[in-house]
C-alpha cells in the first residue's frame, strides 16, 4: 500500500511539473532558506506567537466587531493605522506593518513589471490550477470548509484572489501599492481562524491537526500557488528570464514573511522550492468531502458570469492545468470536444500572445473571454478590481 501511495504521489508530481518525492519529514530543513539560518523547530509545529495570542484576546473580549469596521479605509500601504482599537491591536499593527530588512526594492518592482506583462497566464493559473488544486488540499480544504468563509464560497474566493490579485499589482509594496496591508489582514484573520476552529466540533470530528493554519500550512499553501505557477510557466516555454524568475521568486518569499513564516524556513531558491514541493505538497494531495463541495460551488460561480464559457470548456481546462487524476478526484464530467480544443489551441494562443507566431488561432477569442470570465467572477464577485474587504471572522461554520 505504502509502494501504491507513493508511486500515485510520483504520478500526480509528474502531471503537476513536480518530481522528485522523497521523505516529507525531511523537507523543512532550513538549508536552502531566504534567511539561511540554522534550523530549528519544524514549521509544522510553528504558529504565529506575535498574532495568536493578541486575536484570542480580540475575540473573546469582543473587540473584533470594531476592528473591522475601523480598518475597513485602511488599504493602501501608506495609509495611516485604523484608530479605535485596542491600544494593544495598535501595537502589534506598528510591530508587523514593514518589509523585512532584507526586502530587496529593485526585485520587488521588476516582479510587479513580470506580473502586468504575464497577467493572462497568472489569472488562469492562480485561479483554475491554484484555487482548485486548494480544494485537494486535505488541511486547507476542511479548514476553509468548516471556518465562517466556508459559508460563502464567492466571498470566500474573491477574498482569496485579493491576496494574489494585490501581490501581482505594479507598486504592490510601494507606499501606494495595497499587498502589505492585505497581508496583515490576512495573517490576522489566519491567527482568529486558528482560535475559532478548535471550538467547531465539525472540523474536530475531520482533522488531523489540534490547531489549524501552521507555518507549514502556509508553505504548502505557497508552493500551490508560487512554485506551481513558476513551473507550468516553464512548462508552457513561456519566455521567463532568470532574473524574472528570482524576481517572483522574492515577490513570494517577502509575501510569507508578511504572513508570520519564519525566514529561516522560506525556500531561499525555486530548486530549493520545487524539492521541498515535491516533498510537502504534491504527496498529501486527495479528495476530501469538504473539498469537492468546494470545488463545485467554486466552479459552479461561473454560471453567474456567462460570457461565452462553458462549464464542460472549464472542467476540462481544469483538467489540463492539474491532471486527469485531479479531476476524477472532483468528479469533473468530461468534455472531449472543449479537452481536444485546449490542448491544441492553448499553445497556440500562446504563441501568438507572445510574439513567436504570426498567425491569430480562431479560438483566440475563446481564451480571452475565458480569462476575462475568471477575472470578473474573482474581483469582488464580478463587481470591483480595486479592493475585496477582508473582515475578522467571529465564529465558525454553522453546519
Amino acid at each position: 500500500m505504502e509502494n501504491l501511495s507513493r508511486r500515485k504521489a510520483l504520478s500526480l508530481g509528474v502531471a503537476l511539473g513536480l518530481v522528485g518525492v522523497a521523505n516529507p519529514l525531511q523537507a523543512w530543513a532550513s538549508t536552502g532558506s531566504a534567511a539561511g539560518a540554522a534550523a530549528g523547530t519544524g514549521p509544522e509545529w510553528i504558529w504565529d506567537s506575535a498574532a495568536d495570542p493578541l486575536m484570542a484576546s480580540m475575540l473573546d473580549n469582543g473587540h473584533v466587531p470594531a476592528i473591522n469596521s475601523a480598518w475597513a479605509s485602511w488599504v493602501n500601504n501608506d495609509d495611516p493605522l485604523p484608530t479605535g482599537v485596542p491600544a494593544e491591536f495598535t501595537a502589534y499593527l506598528k510591530q508587523v506593518n514593514a518589509l523585512p530588512s532584507w526586502a530587496d526594492p529593485v526585485k520587488l518592482t521588476r516582479a510587479a513589471d513580470f506580473n502586468r506583462r504575464r497577467d493572462t497566464y497568472l489569472f488562469m493559473l492562480y485561479g483554475l490550477g491554484s484555487g482548485i488544486m486548494s480544494t485537494v488540499i486535505p488541511r486547507e480544504a476542511r479548514s476553509v470548509y468548516w471556518s465562517a468563509g466556508g459559508a460563502n464560497m464567492q466571498d470566500r474566493a474573491a477574498k482569496t484572489f485579493t491576496f494574489g490579485y494585490d501581490l501581482s499589482q505594479l507598486g504592490a509594496f510601494e507606499p501606494t501599492g495595497q499587498f502589505v496591508v492585505t497581508a496583515n489582514k490576512t495573517r490576522v484573520v489566519h491567527a482568529s481562524v486558528r482560535h475559532l476552529l478548535p471550538q467547531s466540533p465539525h472540523w474536530k470530528a475531520v482533522t488531523d491537526e489540534t490547531t489549524p493554519i501552521s507555518a507549514a500550512d502556509i508553505l504548502v499553501t505557497f508552493h500551490s500557488l508560487g512554485t506551481y505557477v513558476h513551473r507550468k510557466l516553464l512548462d508552457w516555454k513561456i519566455p521567463f528570464p532568470a532574473a524574472d524568475q528570482e524576481a517572483f521568486l522574492h515577490a513570494w518569499q517577502v509575501a510569507v514573511h508578511l504572513l508570520g513564516v519564519p525566514d529561516e524556513h522560506i525556500p531561499q531558491t525555486w530548486a530549493a522550492a520545487e524539492q521541498q514541493s515535491a516533498q510537502v505538497l504534491t504527496p498529501i494531495l486527495t479528495p476530501t468531502t469538504e473539498g469537492v463541495e468546494m470545488a463545485e460551488d467554486l466552479l459552479g460561480l461561473t454560471a453567474q458570469i456567462d460570457l461565452g464559457v462553458t462549464r464542460g470548456f472549464l472542467n476540462e481546462f481544469v483538467r489540463y492545468v492539474l491532471s486527469d487524476q485531479v479531476g476524477d478526484w472532483l468528479g469533473l464530467p468530461r468534455d472531449y470536444a472543449s479537452a481536444a480544443l485546449i490542448r491544441t489551441a492553448w499553445p497556440a494562443f500562446i504563441l501568438f500572445r507572445e510574439g513567436l507566431s504570426p498567425i491569430m488561432p480562431g479560438t483566440f477569442y475563446v481564451f480571452d473571454q475565458f480569462i476575462r470570465a475568471l477575472a470578473m467572477l474573482f474581483l469582488n464577485k464580478g463587481a470591483s478590481g480595486t479592493t475585496t474587504p477582508i473582515t475578522i471572522p467571529t465564529a465558525n461554520r454553522a453546519a
